[in-house]
């Protein structure tokens, strides 16, 4: 499926119905009356990992005028007060090769948002349910320890995230919980909305749901920052599993750990 990419501050007022059409230059893109696109949030231009889809455009007008004949009306959204000011902004973007002459593409649609908290197969750019798989261990309790989370697509299980974390020297429930934060951060920076947790650290899941009291201080932070993380989705939960099922992230776990051990071998080679 085609793709429009608008700016960030034009994706939030075409969600909210107050643009209902987008212009290019130099547009390649063979678009007609009826197509469907995806439509693209750049929400970091500088970051294409950030960018997401927010929903789809069924395109119901496309005209082509000159730069010299844009209106404001044509323009909508767009941060222009005039073609001639427009121009100016357009000719540094692009250089000398936009004149007043310049044709331009103008893309009328009507706005489909993605269905609530369920991933649209048609659209794999954009993720909003997910599933986290998150384990911590240390060597030692306190001793050197890492957190690993996986985040998988709800809809067809994919593993899009699996990372592990190598942390110092630290205790096991620290590890548990800084696995939980590394992977709340990670859905909310892919855009998720919708989120089950699967833990098989029957501490932090309970507390999480508040069903059991946290009467380690250490751990206050860390939690509170859970929390606060857990606010920014629609909808979450926290599910406690056996060990066997948390395969992927207990391997990320140790991939780090021993990553970092072979790092500190190394060291200690190289020193003698």
């Amino acid at each position: 499926m085609k793709a429009l990419k608008l700016d960030h501050d034009v994706a939030v007022a075409v969600a909210a119905n107050e643009v209902t059409s987008t212009w290019r230059l130099f547009d390649d893109k063979d678009l007609s009356v009826n197509d469907t696109v995806r439509l693209i949030d750049k929400v970091d231009p500088n970051k294409p990992r950030s960018w997401r889809d927010f929903g789809t455009a069924s395109i119901t007008q496309v005209i082509e005028k000159q730069l010299s004949s844009i209106t404001l009306e044509d323009m909508q959204a767009q941060k222009y007060g005039s073609a001639e000011q427009m121009l100016d902004v357009l000719t540094g973007y692009y250089g000398g090769n936009v004149t007043m002459q310049t044709p331009v593409k103008i893309i009328h649609f009507t706005f489909k948002p993605l269905e609530e908290g369920k991933n649209d197969e048609k659209n794999p750019g954009r993720v909003v349910a997910v599933k986290i798989f998150a384990d911590g261990g240390s060597r030692g309790n306190p001793g050197p320890s890492a957190s690993g989370y996986v985040v998988l697509d709800a809809n067809t299980n994919e593993v899009i995230v699996d990372k592990g974390v190598y942390l110092g020297v630290t205790t096991n429930n620290q590890a548990e919980y800084q696995a939980l934060k590394f992977g709340l951060e990670e859905a909310h920076k892919m855009g998720a909305t919708h989120v089950d947790v699967y833990m098989d650290s029957l501490l932090v899941t309970n507390q999480m749901k508040g069903v059991f009291k946290i009467t380690n201080r250490d751990l206050w932070p860390v939690h509170d920052a859970c929390k606060a993380l857990a606010k920014q989705f629609k909808h979450i939960s926290y599910n406690h599993v056996p060990r066997a099922m948390n395969k992927l992230a207990d391997s990320a776990v140790n991939r780090a750990l021993d990553a970092q051990l072979k790092t500190d071998s190394g060291k200690v080679i190289s020193e003698k």
